[in-house]
C-alpha cells in the first residue's frame, strides 16, 4: 500500500519540478524591447506592414510579462522569441520600403533628366 502512495507523490513532484525548473526569460525583455524601439526609430510605423508586426512585437512582449508574472517561463520565452523575430522583420520592412521610396525617387530622377536631354533646344 506505501508503494501506490509513493508514486503518485512522486509523480506530482516531478510534473511540479518541470514547470517551476523552466528559467525566467527575464533577460530577453530589455533586448526586445529594444529591437522594437528600433524598428519604431527605423520607420515601422511609416509601412503598413512593418507597422502590423510592430504592433504584434508589442503585444507579444506584454503578453510574455504577464506569463511570466504567472510563473508560465516557457511560454513567456516562446512569445518573447516570438516578439523579438515581429521587431526585427518590422524593422527590416521598413528598411526595405524606405529604400523602395528612394528608387523610385532615383527612377523619376533619370526620367527627368532623359526627357531634358531629348527635348531640342530653342
Amino acid at each position: 500500500m506505501k508503494l501506490e502512495i509513493v508514486v503518485p507523490l512522486g509523480a506530482v513532484a516531478v510534473a511540479t519540478g518541470c514547470a517551476s525548473s523552466y528559467p525566467s526569460p527575464i533577460e530577453r525583455v530589455p533586448m526586445t524591447e529594444a529591437a522594437a524601439r528600433t524598428a519604431e526609430e527605423g520607420g515601422a510605423y511609416e509601412d503598413p506592414m512593418a507597422a502590423l508586426h510592430l504592433r504584434l512585437a508589442d503585444e507579444e512582449i506584454a503578453r510574455a510579462k504577464a506569463l511570466m508574472s504567472d510563473g508560465d517561463n516557457k511560454r513567456a520565452d516562446y512569445t518573447l522569441r516570438r516578439a523579438l523575430a515581429d521587431a526585427q522583420l518590422a524593422l527590416d520592412l521598413a528598411k526595405l520600403a524606405s529604400a523602395r521610396r528612394e528608387a523610385r525617387a532615383a527612377i523619376d530622377d533619370v526620367n527627368r533628366l532623359r526627357t531634358q536631354t531629348q527635348q531640342p533646344e530653342r
